[in-house]
């Protein structure tokens, strides 16, 4: 790739030095006692690791993630239960590692168990004989300190391109405050007790949405869980999106991956020609380029200016960033905001990409007239805004949106074919026809050139 970010993760080495011993029988509030034996992490220097750019490593799926909201206490919920997260992988390869993150929590997380498998259908199921135990730096248990975040040891495992993983958590210690990522778009599960290396999920159901009286439960979100790589010599690296609903696809059909990133990964893997990519959907929903989240809605980040260190990450190889962000700053505006200062601050964050080695591809703004609190006022700036990203000089190429998604006789307005019913976000072809609209050489090649 024209561009790859090399680099292991300042995460991973942080937290190998400032992992501290945890120890003795956490009393479980969810009923029994979970065993976690003393974990002392090497002191000195850390081992120097491969960057992915430079060796078979290669992230094939991430999430940007948040303190929640409204989840309870997680003391209460999630201590000694199991949590199975259900990803999917944009490429695959021959072994698997993930990261565990306690990025937004208040106290040690501690893990007695950690296991990833392929998964057998949309269910908790794993397909049997797939299931591998995960190990940090040779231990099972792991004690994560609050604001960190730490890479398990590698497992050979063949994972199909596009292969749904379950990775299992039996969490023995949560703190107050939880780190995951809002809208998962697909389901994961949840069970008391430790069943983290069970293959068959029966213990995961039934799940009805909310609990069925016995600690089971269905989640919307990922949980803990920031990223995935696979190694694999022939991937030549990953393209990271940061944005916003978008991104997330928050209407698009739940488990079913039809998120625009989802697409855009699927034309990777099966175009003729095209290059051997990763992509990783750093998206946020409700996120803001200049402007943090409230802290009424904590879940939608720090303002995309700031995101670009924590939700880009060096150890995947990344070469090409995609931003597709700027409309909720004109939405939560009542006077639509200033089309200059947006304009400069994509340019901003552009300008940090290409310092940190990345080639960086802008998205105009698209329509939404006719959506929750949009005015002319609204429409007029993001006409602006637009005008401003196609003039160039902003990003070295544009993926135009705005005219892929927009209804010809109504061009505020989305097509209604890719209308998902709020006039704001796409429906499932809406993703589709986004993620066609971008010309995969400038991927591979990183090209400083309008699509």
């Amino acid at each position: 790739m024209g561009r790859r970010h090399g680099g292991m993760l300042a995460a991973l080495v942080a937290m190998v030095l400032l992992g501290v011993a945890g120890g003795g029988v956490l009393t479980a509030r969810g009923g029994g006692t979970a065993s976690a034996p003393p974990l002392t992490w090497p002191v000195g220097p850390a081992p120097e690791a491969v960057p992915a750019a430079e060796g078979p490593w290669v992230a094939s799926w991430s999430a940007a993630v948040t303190p929640p909201l409204g989840e309870g206490d997680l003391e209460l919920l999630l201590e000694n239960h199991s949590v199975r997260n259900v990803v999917f992988a944009s490429v695959g390869g021959d072994a698997v590692r993930v990261e565990l993150s306690n990025r937004h929590g208040e106290g040690p997380l501690l893990l007695s168990r950690a296991t990833v498998a392929l998964a057998e259908d949309g269910g908790p199921a794993a397909l049997p004989g797939t299931m591998r135990e995960l190990s940090f730096r040779g231990a099972s248990p792991v004690r994560v300190p609050a604001g960190r975040e730490v890479w398990s040891d590698p497992v050979e495992l063949e994972v199909p391109d596009g292969a749904g993983l379950l990775v299992t958590f039996h969490l023995s210690g949560v703190p107050r405050t939880g780190t995951y990522h809002r809208w998962a778009m697909q389901t994961g599960f949840v069970a008391p007790g430790d069943h983290a290396a069970e293959e068959s999920g029966a213990a995961f159901l039934p799940a009805g949405v909310g609990g069925d009286g016995d600690g089971r439960r269905t989640t919307d979100s990922w949980w803990f869980l920031s990223g995935m790589q696979v190694r694999d010599e022939t991937a030549g690296g990953a393209v990271v999106v940061l944005g916003d609903s978008l991104t997330d696809g928050v209407t698009s059909t739940p488990g079913a991956n039809r998120r625009w990133t989802d697409r855009l990964a699927g034309r990777l893997r099966a175009e003729p020609g095209a290059p051997r990519l990763s992509v990783l959907n750093a998206a946020l929903s409700g996120n803001r380029l200049l402007r943090d989240a409230s802290p009424a809605r904590p879940f939608e980040g720090d303002r995309g200016l700031d995101r670009l260190a924590a939700d880009v990450p060096e150890a995947a190889g990344a070469g090409t960033l995609i931003v597709q962000l700027g409309i909720n700053d004109i939405r939560r505006d009542p006077g639509g905001g200033d089309a200059g200062e947006l304009v400069a601050g994509l340019r901003e964050l552009a300008g940090r990409a290409r310092a940190a080695g990345l080639a960086v591809v802008g998205a105009t703004l698209a329509p939404c007239g006719g959506s929750r609190l949009w005015t002319v006022r609204h429409e007029e700036v993001r006409q602006r805004v637009n005008a401003g990203i196609r003039a160039g000089g902003v990003f070295d190429a544009v993926l135009d949106l705005d005219r892929a998604l927009r209804d010809p006789r109504r061009p505020d307005r989305l097509l209604p074919a890719f209308d998902s019913g709020d006039h704001l976000h796409p429906n499932d072809a809406g993703y589709a026809a986004m993620a066609a609209a971008l010309d995969l050489s400038v991927l591979g090649e990183g090209a400083a050139r309008p699509l």
